[in-house]
């Protein structure tokens, strides 16, 4: 006789509620991954790094977080990733050592002049772009003393390895401490603040610094004053000096990180230099702007928010640009996706690329106005040879840094004014539309492949 065999149902399926319940259990946990790998940009780190504690202790009175600009993004498409802190503490000393002494690759211009950069030409400044010749010496400022103290100088020249540079001239904005410095990052970057008079009685004001001091540390910067009356009158001009000649002003050192006093930073400048410049390989990176991807946009957004008021020299600016070969964005320019970036935060690498390409834009910035991102594109696109530059997503920015408002009024409470070539905004000349007498401006092609009307128009050339 056979043995009756009987079977059962595990366990798990005699409780209904059990498997309900592990099924929400795991939809909800997918559905979470999902929509959080999809609403911000994930950076992997090392879940062990450890990070510095509160660099300063501000007054109550100043407010450096007030008004932060929030972000607007969503979602995130090109996440970026970091390597552990500790290796990349080593790659970067190693460089330090394996590339000493460090050469800046460049020969510059020396002299004297009324200017700083010496108020060049468009056929002098021209004639910089095409450096294939080594031993030829570039115009790169630096024709008037820049006007900081000796102590101040040596400091700038022992830095041999990460600096991170910022500017606040006219009391424009407040300084900010970066956040997540790893525990040894302090002994590897200097942190640079250069400033204005004004800045400074902003600082004592609010009692961050005392006036009386030979030197000035605010928290992880070292606050250098700028004597801007021997430099520029607009304000902004001077702050562009730090902006663009960090390579001259810093000469030993290696990476640079640029941002702009309106941007606290929230990753460690290593890890930053790292991910974005030494893992590809590139000169520098800097972020795509949010809005513009030709240079013709953001020109007609300066002029149209009055950010530069002289909207005929704007004109003037784009028309030299167009006349000597500025294209519009197409495909064929790839892998660039833009001809417009946010400049707000420069990661460079101290080299023949970055370099001169820093040098061509200051020379540029000193012949019309301090807007940068108008002659990015076309110093990129035709100087020779090519910088190498990591164009990376305005989502990462807003993940790497938080921006703020600027101050609206200064620290007596006086409200700022717009600095410009003059008080009013000028119009531009009508003739600049025609050329010998007919119809059209020395951008029209420009304009046409722009908004896609082609039919009468050759292409780029």
């Amino acid at each position: 006789m056979g043995k009756l065999i009987t079977t059962t149902k595990p366990l798990i399926f005699y409780s209904k509620l059990l498997c309900f319940s592990l099924l929400y259990l795991f939809t909800t946990l997918f559905l979470a991954f999902y929509s959080l790998s999809h609403s911000k940009c994930f950076f992997r780190s090392s879940p062990l790094d450890p990070l510095q504690n509160s660099l300063f202790s501000y007054p109550s009175s100043y407010g450096e977080h007030k008004y932060a600009v929030p972000t607007t993004r969503s979602t995130c498409s090109s996440p970026v990733f970091f390597s552990d802190y500790w290796d990349v503490v080593q790659e970067i000393k190693s460089l330090r050592e394996t590339n000493r002494p460090y050469s800046g690759a460049l020969r510059y211009v020396g002299g004297n002049a009324d200017s700083f950069g010496g108020n060049l030409s468009t056929l002098a400044r021209f004639s910089y772009f095409d450096h294939q010749n080594r031993n030829t010496e570039v115009l790169c400022g630096f024709l008037k003393k820049f006007p900081v103290s000796e102590s101040d100088q040596i400091a700038m020249e022992q830095c041999d390895s990460v600096v991170v540079v910022s500017a606040i001239f006219n009391d424009h904005d407040k300084i900010r401490q970066p956040k997540g410095l790893g525990s040894i990052t302090l002994q590897e970057v200097c942190f640079f603040m250069f400033v204005d008079d004004v800045t400074l009685k902003g600082f004592e004001h609010h009692g961050l610094i005392l006036m009386n001091s030979t030197e000035y540390n605010i928290g992880v910067w070292r606050i250098v004053k700028v004597a801007k009356e021997n430099l520029y009158q607009n304000p902004a001009m001077n702050g562009v000096i730090p902006k663009y000649l960090l390579h001259r002003l810093f000469p030993n050192s290696q990476f640079s990180i640029w941002i702009d006093a309106k941007m606290q930073l929230m990753v460690d400048p290593l890890l930053l230099i790292h991910s974005l410049v030494i893992s590809d390989d590139v000169d520098m990176a800097i972020s795509k702007h949010p809005f513009y991807v030709h240079t013709m946009e953001e020109a007609m957004a300066t002029a149209r928010w009055k950010k530069w008021l002289d909207v005929n020299a704007l004109k003037v600016q784009m028309e030299t640009y167009c006349e000597n070969g500025l294209q519009p964005w197409t495909p064929k320019k790839k892998p660039y996706d833009s001809d417009v970036p946010d400049s707000a935060l420069i990661l460079r690498r101290h080299g023949l690329g970055s370099n001169l390409f820093s040098c061509l834009v200051f020379n540029e910035l000193e012949a019309f106005n301090p807007r940068d991102q108008l002659p990015f594109a076309f110093v990129r696109d035709k100087m020779k040879p090519e910088v190498k530059i990591n164009m990376f997503e305005v989502e990462v920015l807003e993940q790497v840094a938080v921006e703020f408002r600027h101050n609206l009024r200064s620290s007596d409470g006086t409200t700022f004014k717009k600095v410009s070539s003059s008080g009013k905004a000028k119009r531009a000349h009508p003739d600049l539309l025609y050329v010998n007498g007919s119809c059209c401006s020395k951008c029209q092609k420009y304009l046409s492949i722009m908004w896609g009307d082609t039919s009468n128009d050759e292409g780029p050339h």
